[in-house]
């Protein structure tokens, strides 16, 4: 199984996510949830293209959260890099 790791920049996009959306008390947990099955089947997220080349993508608990994440393969350790939501412009394929 892969280590699964938050990022802090992943950290910071929720906690904006949860109060910029007024998302659910349970938010965190749900995330978590959602990012579990990445220990088992690290590379089951889309691979992305472009300036996200080599970061893959997931839906979150709703289908506008993105959650973007690398594989190490070497290091067997998947790092959610980011969080974003995609019907704004700040979604990750429109920029970091």
């Amino acid at each position: 199984m892969a280590k699964v790791v938050v990022a802090r920049r992943a950290q910071f996009d929720l906690a904006q996510l949860i109060e910029t959306r007024s998302l659910p008390a349970d938010t965190r947990e749900r995330v978590r949830a959602s990012i579990e099955p990445l220990a088992s089947f690290p590379q089951i997220g889309k691979r992305l293209t472009g300036r996200w080349r080599g970061f893959r993508v997931i839906l979150g608990p709703w289908a506008w959260m993105l959650v973007v994440y690398s594989y190490h393969e070497t290091m067997n350790t998947v790092t959610v890099v980011a969080i974003r939501d995609a019907r704004t412009m700040s979604s990750s394929t429109t920029g970091p």
